[in-house]
């Protein structure tokens, strides 16, 4: 079956991380945040005496703050 000859392109949805607050396509989502995948990574991987690690703290604080739905 043809498709018109174009390539069928996948609709891509980018969220904005609570982490670095980029727009980006993969990553979890936490509770109400949405994580991506490079920081995910980066947090797994930071040492508490690293001093990364109470920036990620200081993020991850926001995770109960309610959604702003517009």
């Amino acid at each position: 079956m043809a498709n018109g000859g174009g390539n069928m392109k996948e609709s891509t949805y980018m969220e904005r991380c609570g982490i670095c607050e980029e727009k980006k396509e993969r990553g979890i989502h936490l509770y109400t945040m949405f994580i991506c995948c490079e920081c995910e990574y980066n947090m797994i991987h930071t040492e508490p005496r690293e001093e990364k690690y109470q920036y990620y703290l200081d993020k991850l604080k926001n995770i109960n703050q309610p959604t702003l739905f517009s």
